[in-house]
């Protein structure tokens, strides 16, 4: 519901529904920001405007005779620079070279009902109920227009701005925000920053006097610095207190800050980064900025989280994929790298049919020359030394398998070594004057150029039509050359490529990859409904990537895969229960080398396949939580119809640990549930000399005996089962004692570090 209300304190703009509320006022031809946060009453309007002041000391007035018309003190949901708000600007602009002031005051507005699609070429929400447009006229510049949309979504509120210009000269548009709030108190910002294979780490930093910059500058969203951030109050927690959630809808370089005034008005804005930039806007053109989403919820982060989700699920994802269970994929890549054969790839293919994997992904090295990362990129030929068949016969036989078929690509980059760059070198992006700068031996192409998203659009089609295939991995592996608005103009060339190639193919199952999460963001989604979350598949740093990322991104949105240990990031030895554990949480594939595995793992691997195929809904579609825990250890939270999935995880184990504790969210209090630990197998070997300990016989830890029986045999580990009420499972329950150092028992926990467990907790029915 979006309302205009006229009453003796002037006009408001009420934007509310039963998960937020946003109001406005318009005061002298400014916006001002009197609240976002909780629904409220219509006639709090007055109750909420902020009384006039007599200024402070050193102010510029707006308005000579209203001594409380200082725009610097003013909580805004639109500013400007030069008419006395010294607060940072999100606007900037120029003329012939010269800056130009942005006094925007209001013209007029309209309300409509659904939403007004984006004219720019970028992706945007999809399914809102009502659109709010307010057009802002330039104060000293005729025929300068500023156009604010504000958009309502069951769980969220999204923002963005137009420049339009129906002057006689050209405008450049230096900085333009999608969104800009004033909010009221102090917070604390948390940003979810990294780096390749180091994702999403969350970081939390107090709001202060001093500007806070979350911002990326790589020419994509980047996995330094996700675009996605919370403002939380002080003390917020998990469960409680107030938190607000910001995100942009948007692949390129992105820019957000925050800054508390000495009137205690903390300052959000976001959007495109202002560096480098510079957008020429033609007399008669505009320039339009991504889609801003805010959120909020005052049942602390978890809360916020499930709105969040919520609105990617039901906004954000294409439409034909939305709640749509994801299949358990194999992918070839770890397991052969370039190294393949037709018959290696459907070897690989039997034996992950034989688990339970419903599609086979041929990754990279199927064209060209593509024998290594320094050739072939950009050329669509098959190779058929290594496919005789082609695409088409291999696609055939994994069908028969029983298995869906799916193909990597890469087709934003380009090797020197290919036949696309000896034919079409300048379609390669350069920098004048400049040595070309390499990312993995590769260029980017030109994606600005119509002519070579031609030849993206009509290859990739070409093979997508060659071939029965289901899916599509997208890559991109490296950082771009591009600065400003050049960088903008690829991202809109992108989405034109996207567009163009799967409109007419929505039935494909799409999967972004960006060097892992460089490209994990909003702008994606709306194409891909999932993402190659990180390149490290190691399942402690998971932990931490896909906490950060749960913030404000769903699971279902979270490519997570079983590899090989050690792991290749790491060098880490971890359970293979816990690599399964963690990639639950997720879309779940596996990508190692099938014939590597001992009889005992193919036994576990395909249990535990078949556990996630069981609860696959609850685990892509679930409200996740992050529950709390015990020092050193995370416990996440999936709840579906009648049921719960936990995982508890730990890092390093303590020697003689304590006890521990069962807590979880979102039961109901007076209801009794059935909890089980899942049952997971130890590995003989393992344990090494210690077996000895518990042999009636003396073994030999290196020798055949154990060697055999470490191939074939697996011990019980933490056999559970109780029923408990709602209250005493979120108040927390004593669970299965870790080992301690002084034997074995099936009942207790046998982990060392690295150790994890999964809870099934089922409602008992009345």
């Amino acid at each position: 519901m979006i309302k205009k209300i006229e009453n003796d304190g002037g006009t408001y703009f009420l934007l509310q529904n039963d998960s937020l509320a946003y109001l406005m006022r318009v005061r002298g031809g400014k916006l001002e920001q009197l609240h976002f946060g909780r629904p409220i009453a219509q006639e709090d309007c007055a109750a909420l405007t902020y009384p006039p002041n007599l200024g402070w000391g050193g102010s510029t007035l707006y308005e000579e005779n209203d001594p409380s018309s200082c725009m610097d003190t003013v909580p805004l949901a639109w500013s400007g620079s030069g008419f006395g708000d010294y607060r940072e600007s999100p606007v900037e602009l120029q003329v012939e070279g010269k800056p130009l002031a942005s006094d925007f005051v209001l013209k007029d507005a309209a309300i409509s009902d659904g939403i007004i699609p984006i004219s720019s070429g970028l992706p945007g929400a999809t399914g809102g109920s009502e659109t709010l447009v307010v057009r802002m006229a330039y104060r000293g510049v005729s025929g300068l227009q500023l156009r604010l949309y504000f958009s309502l979504y069951p769980t969220a509120l999204t923002r963005r701005a137009v420049l339009v210009n129906e002057t006689a000269k050209s405008v450049v548009v230096t900085k333009l925000m999608s969104v800009l709030l004033d909010l009221p108190g102090d917070f604390e910002i948390t940003t979810f920053d990294g780096g390749w294979i180091a994702e999403a780490h969350a970081h939390k930093t107090a709001v202060s006097r001093q500007r806070v910059v979350n911002e990326s500058t790589a020419g994509f969203s980047s996995s330094r610095h996700n675009p996605g951030f919370l403002l939380t109050r002080p003390n917020t927690t998990e469960f409680h207190g107030e938190a607000y959630g910001f995100n942009l809808i948007y692949s390129g370089n992105h820019y957000a800050s925050a800054q508390t005034s000495q009137q205690n008005l903390t300052r959000v804005m976001q959007g495109i980064s202002p560096d480098h930039f510079a957008w020429e806007v033609k007399s008669g053109d505009c320039f339009e900025t991504p889609e801003a989403v805010l959120c909020w919820s005052d049942k602390g982060c978890n809360g916020l989280s499930r709105k969040m989700h919520r609105f990617v699920n039901e906004n954000i994802i294409p439409h034909a994929w939305q709640y749509e269970n994801r299949p358990v994929v194999f992918n070839n890549w770890e397991g052969c790298m370039f190294g393949f054969s037709e018959s290696k790839l459907l070897f690989l293919a039997r034996r992950a049919k034989r688990l339970g994997c419903e599609l086979f992904v041929l990754d990279d090295g199927w064209f060209g020359q593509r024998n290594s990362d320094r050739a072939g990129l950009g050329d669509y030929s098959v190779n058929r030394k290594k496919l005789p068949d082609g695409l088409e016969g291999l696609s055939r036989k994994i069908h028969n398998l029983g298995m869906d078929f799916g193909l990597w690509f890469e087709p934003e980059a380009v090797n020197p070594d290919s036949e696309l760059y000896r034919a079409h070198p300048d379609w390669a992006l350069h920098t004048d004057g400049v040595p070309d700068l390499y990312g993995r031996h590769e260029l980017l192409l030109d994606l600005t150029k119509s002519e070579v998203r031609d030849y993206i659009v009509d290859s990739v089609s070409n093979i997508l039509d060659s071939a029965d295939i289901q899916y599509v991995k997208w890559d991109m592996n490296r950082q771009s050359p591009l600065l400003g608005a050049e960088a903008h103009a690829y991202i809109v060339g992108l989405c034109d490529v996207l567009r163009r190639i799967f409109g007419p193919r929505p039935e494909i199952l799409l999967e972004s990859c960006s060097s892992g999460g460089n490209r994990f963001d909003l702008g994606m989604l709306c194409f891909f409904p999932q993402i190659w979350t990180s390149d490290d598949t190691d399942p402690i740093e998971r932990l931490d990537i896909q906490q950060g990322l749960s913030y404000l991104y769903p699971q279902s949105t979270m490519s997570a895969h079983i590899a090989a240990a050690p792991h290749a990031q790491t060098l880490r030895k971890t359970p293979l229960s816990t690599r399964a554990n963690v990639a639950f949480f997720g879309v779940l594939g596996l990508e190692l080398d099938l014939s590597h595995l001992l009889p005992v793992e193919e036994t576990e691997l395909a249990s535990q396949i078949q556990f996630y195929k069981a609860h696959r809904e609850t685990f892509q579609f679930g409200e996740f939580c992050r529950n709390d825990a015990e020092k050193g250890a995370v416990c996440w939270q999936v709840a579906g119809d009648r049921k719960s999935v936990v995982g508890l995880f730990h890092r390093l184990v303590p020697a003689a640990p304590g006890y521990e504790w069962l807590r979880v969210g979102g039961l109901h209090g007076a209801k009794c549930y059935r909890v089980t630990c899942c049952p997971q197998l130890l590995r003989v070997g393992e344990f090494g000399r210690l077996i000895g300990h518990i042999s009636p016989v003396p073994i030999d830890p290196n020798g055949v005996v154990l060697r055999t029986a470490d191939h074939r045999y697996k011990m019980a580990d933490a056999a559970q089962s109780f029923t408990a009420s709602g209250d005493a499972l979120m108040s927390g329950v004593p669970i299965n004692q870790r080992f301690t150092g002084t034997g074995y028992d099936k009942r207790l926990r046998m982990q060392g570090d690295f150790g994890s467990n999964l809870y099934l907790i089922e409602e008992e029915p009345v």
